[in-house]
């Protein structure tokens, strides 16, 4: 770790990426703001390409990457290698890339707005994690970073409840982001299963109770696509294994996040402003397909994006 930046409640320190020869690769920083609507900080490592000049004229057009539950935002740092490659050969543009920390509601927030005020088994208060990564963390980066800051130039992705969140960001805050790479989301219709994680840790509870179905209606894909505005068009990436957990129960079998998938992909694309790429890969829900999902969905919403 070399260089410390400190400016105010703002600090920045530079991780060496490695890999080739100095230049051809991008780098890492380490940074964090204070956020009113989680009440603390957000941590979070930026990736910016090679040549970025902080004193230059340059602008980027940046993607989210939103890690899965029980995860931190190191998970995503093993595909630093990956988007050097791409972007050097030109499949990608070179894009400021941000990687926040997510550990509220014991790390299964889902990247919601909890309304949860703890209480059940010692499960402590959510916190407004939508707001504030929509609004005070786009907020730091735009300022900070050399970013184009406007939707069309943005973009989200995430696996697992990362998924989740991603698809939430994409289809509820399209003044934000004009494409997703949604991978293995952890999305469940008409409801979720009784023994999933969405119900455990108070990410869509609502005052004493972990678990509230009309928070959870309000906030799943259905309801933001009914109200998908078209005149904001989104490009979405779907990526999934066929491999994934087979709940045992045979009416849980539209449970299987294989099917959650392929079921989003039906819906998605047939609204109005939303166009759509399913992939089903050999694998379960591992890095074996979040790398290649990751790998070819970063490349599709390329050209959907303003550089």
């Amino acid at each position: 770790m070399g260089l410390l930046v400190t400016s105010g409640l703002i600090t920045a320190s530079v991780i060496a990426t490695g890999g080739t020869a100095q230049g051809a690769n991008g780098r890492l920083l380490a940074g964090s703001l204070v956020s009113s609507s989680v009440g603390g900080t957000i941590d979070y490592t930026v990736y910016l390409p090679a040549g970025y000049d902080a004193n230059g004229t340059t602008r980027y057009p940046s993607l989210y990457l939103l890690h899965g539950r029980g995860d931190t935002q190191a998970a995503w740092q093993q595909e630093i290698g990956d988007i050097d490659e791409l972007t050097a050969a030109g499949s990608i543009p070179p894009m400021v890339i941000i990687m926040p920390e997510a550990p509220w509601s014991n790390g299964g927030s889902y990247y919601v707005d909890s309304q949860y005020t703890g209480a059940a088994g010692g499960s402590t208060p959510g916190v407004a994690v939508e707001t504030a990564f929509t609004g005070d963390l786009l907020e730091h980066i735009d300022s900070k970073f050399l970013t184009i800051p406007d939707r069309a130039a943005r973009a989200v992705c995430g696996y697992s409840m990362g998924g989740a969140g991603a698809l939430r960001f994409a289809t509820a805050h399209q003044d934000l982001f004009s494409a997703g790479i949604i991978l293995s989301p952890a999305v469940y219709v008409p409801s979720t299963p009784v023994d999933s994680s969405t119900r455990e840790f108070g990410a869509y509870g609502v005052g004493a109770s972990l678990y509230d179905e009309d928070r959870y209606q309000s906030l799943n894909y259905p309801a933001t696509l009914s109200d998908f505005d078209p005149a904001l068009p989104v490009h979405l990436f779907i990526a999934v294994g066929d491999d994934e957990y087979a709940n045992p129960l045979p009416e849980d079998a539209i449970h299987d996040l294989d099917h959650e998938a392929a079921t989003l992909y039906t819906q998605a694309k047939r609204v109005a402003g939303i166009t759509a790429e399913l992939r089903v890969y050999n694998g379960g829900h591992d890095w074996g397909v979040w790398k290649r999902g990751f790998r070819e969905g970063v490349v599709d919403i390329a050209t959907h994006l303003r550089t």
